[in-house]
């Protein structure tokens, strides 16, 4: 075994220990800046193993990327990191499919099958990833419409590319380098169109789910064009972030109750079937609702916020994407600090999919400095909301809604939610009485221990903050 794989395979643990220490709050920068450390040195080598260390115009192309992700990492807000991960995951796709291009146009003269084959594997999942996460950024941004968008006869139009790609596959392991560069760029330009088609057809509710299948893109397109190139330091690494991300979309998959091959296909989750079968509207999910017994404790009468906080010993704030459009976050420190200086006992409960990507209510809370042994997960704190006094729901709405449980057939049945309701008190801070993305109208809003405060939540939780500071 030579020094370079040596390095390769002592380069690949790093990242994997960095993955592993990014998996729990506390140690996650750690995790980040070890498997930022590693890439770098995993730079370095392929450089010196291809004598190129001295070449300029890499160094000059490390330092222009390089200064322009600590831009971006300064000044991208917490709240479009979402965005940011995507695009990040486009860039990786894309540089695997440069990375083919730039091999085969340079081999002409000779490429072996196997070569051949893979690099058409990597331009096909690069440009594919490329697209579809640009798309991705787009539609987290509401640049693009949050709706799943589909052409007609969008399936025999998939079908149609999925034998195209055959084709092009087989006739790039018979045909002559020289027709294989055209092939390669037909191959590209199609993987585009269909990156494009693949995430508009997504609903803007299933992004947490694309986002984390568009990383594990990204790291199968390195590890095919590495095996292309026949780097195995590209392999190991491309393979390990294609694994990691392959596991986290399971899991979000999983907390969502949904197949993956439903969020790809942007099919909404069936309606309620009622007789001549006929399907329930958004509207009349609430009818559905107010029929199912929902067993919630009854607050004796109707107390004020203040007297609810006062009486209060243990409390539990779930935050939701509201909070973060709201960018209330601030103000939710302050809240967070304000109960603990009454001698409370306050956690966080964090649903895996409370925005539009995996660990997002995560980043925008420790940004603001709420200790990481404050947020609970949902497995965690489920079985805690029983014993908690008040839940503060700040912007959330999907992942409360106790339908979620009951009303078998709507869009959200099945999915796990926060048993909020079964506190004593529940105070919700939304925007207004409006559904979530799931189109259900939320039956916590209606039960007799629960106060819902619309408006802006940063506007809303300040006033709050300033009532039950007094």
């Amino acid at each position: 075994m030579g020094g370079y794989q040596v390095i390769s395979i002592v380069l690949s643990i790093l990242v994997l220990i960095g993955i592993k220490l990014m998996s729990s709050p506390k140690t996650a920068r750690q995790g980040n800046a070890l498997s930022a450390l590693a890439m770098l040195l995993a730079i370095i080598s392929i450089m010196l193993y291809n004598e190129v260390l001295t070449v300029p115009l890499l160094w000059a192309g490390i330092a222009v990327g390089g200064t322009i992700g600590c831009i971006l990492a300064y000044k991208v807000k917490m709240i479009q990191m979402p965005q940011m991960v995507a695009l990040l995951n486009g860039l990786g796709g894309g540089a695997s499919l440069f990375v083919v291009l730039v091999e085969i146009s340079n081999n002409l003269t000779y490429m072996a099958v196997f070569s051949k084959v893979s690099g058409l594997l990597a331009l096909m999942v690069g440009g594919i990833t490329l697209s579809g996460s640009l798309i991705a950024a787009g539609k987290l941004d509401r640049k693009i419409p949050q709706k799943p968008v589909s052409l007609p006869g969008d399936k025999v139009i998939s079908a149609l590319i999925m034998i195209a790609f055959a084709v092009l596959i087989v006739l790039s392991a018979i045909c002559s380098n020289l027709t294989l560069l055209a092939i390669a760029i037909i191959t590209a330009l199609i993987s585009l169109i269909y990156g494009v088609m693949f995430a508009m057809r997504v609903g803007g509710g299933d992004m947490p789910i694309t986002i984390s299948l568009l990383n594990s893109f990204s790291g199968l397109a390195a590890s095919i064009s590495g095996l292309t190139i026949g780097d195995p330091l590209l392999v190991s690494v491309g393979a390990i972030v294609g694994a990691s991300g392959l596991i986290l979309t399971q899991i979000m998959c999983r907390a969502m109750n949904r197949s993956l091959l439903d969020v790809l296909n942007g099919a909404a989750r069936k309606k309620k079937t009622v007789s001549n079968n006929e399907t329930t509207t958004s509207h009349e999910v609430r009818v559905i609702e107010e029929k199912i017994n929902i067993k919630a404790p009854k607050a004796p009468r109707i107390k004020s916020v203040e007297e609810i906080i006062d009486e209060a010993k243990k409390i539990i704030i779930v935050p939701g994407y509201g909070m973060a459009v709201a960018q209330a976050q601030n103000q939710v420190k302050t809240l967070f600090d304000l109960l603990e200086s009454k001698g409370k006992e306050v956690n966080f409960a964090i649903h895996p999919v409370a925005g539009r990507m995996p660990g997002h209510m995560n980043v925008l809370l420790a940004e603001v400095d709420i200790s990481y042994d404050k947020l609970k997960e949902m497995d965690e704190i489920n079985d805690k909301f029983k014993e908690t006094d008040v839940v503060i729901v700040i912007g959330a709405s999907d992942v409360v809604n106790p339908a979620a449980n009951t009303a078998e057939g709507t869009p959200i049945y099945g999915m796990p939610v926060l048993n909020t309701e079964e506190a004593k008190h529940v105070i919700v801070f939304n925007l207004d009485d409006k559904p979530g993305y799931s189109g259900v109208d939320n039956a916590l809003y209606t039960m007799e221990h629960v106060q819902l405060i619309t408006g802006n939540a940063s506007e809303t939780v300040n006033e709050f903050n300033l009532k039950i500071a007094k």
